[in-house]
């Protein structure tokens, strides 16, 4: 009989490739939140996946992207910090276009020097129909490395070939016994959950400098047996934008909240009260203290 694997899986890549997305699909629920907006994953957040053969600890991390300030420069600390832990990293890529600036300086700052297995994921195949473009990208991808990398052709939205990447994962894990209880899927608390899908529905509502300047902070969380009861402020950072937070007639942040309080609810599988406040907070993203504090 094979012995139980386990092991720390870092999924890397930049923004908007799909890796909230792959996670959620692996995990076959939803424990992160996945916009088409940059930054939309702001810490490292752990995904378990428990099967009979072995146990993968998934940790998603921010996209990475060249830091314009000090909220830039502390989610690559969380990229980098992920993967000296890690057993196995999946550097997760659009194989829709052509590796670009940001592959690149992925693959010569975070990832060179690393001495762990590195699994190209060549993730939205079935965006692009022409298997002659297809390989000539995925050609872009292995020559960032001097070695020759094993690589997995997916669709994180459509669940294509995700068995055969966690075959494949599990191959190069470590024998060892499970890290978490069987029945986990994250060890996150339902207290940051919340601040995550309030924080994503902001997102979804929102445009320009908004989804940047937002920060999501649970102030009181009651627990009962048939309601959660939720308060949260909403941190931005000028008076302007708490004016488009609220919206007329407070429209805006009344449909934040529902859509929040509904995606709650379902995740609970129970009642929620939720009440948002808006607070300005000058220049959050500057403070150190904020930072860790806060995101």
């Amino acid at each position: 009989m094979s012995e139980y694997k386990s092991g720390f899986v870092a999924i890397l890549g930049r923004p908007n490739v799909g890796k909230s997305t792959l996670l959620n699909t692996i995990l076959g629920q939803k424990i992160v939140i996945a916009t088409d907006k940059a930054q939309t994953t702001r810490k490292r957040i752990k995904g378990i996946y428990t099967t009979d053969e072995g146990q993968i600890v998934f940790v998603d991390t921010p996209g990475i992207h060249k830091p314009l300030d000090k909220l830039g420069e502390f989610l690559i600390d969380e990229v980098k910090s992920s993967v000296p832990d890690a057993d196995v990293i999946l550097f997760l890529v659009d194989v829709s276009e052509p590796a670009g600036a940001g592959d690149k300086w992925i693959a010569q700052n975070i990832l060179k020097e690393v001495k762990k297995p590195v699994i190209i994921v060549l993730n939205k195949v079935d965006k692009i129909k022409d298997p002659v473009k297809k390989e000539m990208n995925l050609l872009t991808y292995k020559t960032l490395f001097e070695q020759n990398l094993p690589t997995a052709k997916i669709s994180a939205q459509t669940g294509r070939n995700i068995d055969t990447l966690i075959s494949t994962i599990m191959r190069k894990l470590p024998d060892g016994p499970p890290i978490y209880p069987e029945d986990e899927v994250t060890d996150e608390s339902m207290r940051s959950i919340a601040q995550e899908i309030i924080r994503e529905k902001i997102l979804i509502n929102t445009q320009d400098e908004i989804p940047h300047s937002v920060a999501v902070i649970i102030t009181k969380y009651e627990e009962k047996e048939n309601i959660d009861r939720i308060f949260a402020d909403i941190h931005v950072e000028q008076e302007s934008q708490k004016g488009i937070m609220i919206g007329k007639k407070g429209q805006k942040l009344k449909t934040i909240g529902t859509q929040a309080r509904m995606e709650l609810e379902k995740v609970l599988d129970k009642k929620v009260y939720l009440e948002l406040n808006v607070k300005v907070t000058k220049n959050w993203r500057k403070k150190q203290k904020n930072l860790e504090d806060w995101v």
